[in-house]
């Protein structure tokens, strides 16, 4: 699971460098992506960012027309920022030769073996954002003693 990781980090790195983007910038993409139109509050929290980087961040990615800020219909205080990035073609593009090989690597899997390895993936992924609750949660509670 470390060498995955580290090997995704990596491959996430290259893409946002070949998209002409910050590291945080993409990864706020992709948790976007993820998450579907959140807080800017939501993102600070889920990225580890401070609320002022954070908006410095939605600035640059609505500039290059990766998201929108929209109005909170609930709470007129709060802005929602909604993915929009999905119609640029140079990401779509770049994403292709990595999903055409997963697509292929899927194939030599029965419907029963990536059943369990999707259940495992899924469950792999909540035991990471947790872990990343708890070191954040630590690391906060350092800087404030």
């Amino acid at each position: 699971m470390r060498g995955l990781g580290t090997r995704t980090v990596l491959y996430q790195e290259s893409v946002a460098a070949s998209l002409g983007l910050y590291n945080h910038d993409f990864i706020s993409v992709d948790i976007l992506h993820e998450k579907g139109p959140i807080t800017a509050g939501e993102l600070s929290k889920l990225t580890g960012l401070a609320t002022g980087s954070v908006t410095a961040l939605i600035d640059r990615l609505e500039k290059i027309g990766y998201v929108r800020r929209q109005n909170d219909p609930k709470d007129r205080r709060k802005v929602i920022i909604v993915p929009v990035y999905e119609q640029k073609e140079e990401v779509s593009n770049t994403y292709l030769p990595l999903h055409t090989a997963m697509m292929k690597l899927a194939s030599t899997y029965s419907a029963e073996e990536l059943e369990l390895i999707t259940q495992f993936l899924g469950k792999a992924s909540t035991v990471l954002e947790e872990q990343i609750e708890h070191l954040n949660t630590s690391r906060n509670k350092k800087a404030t003693t």
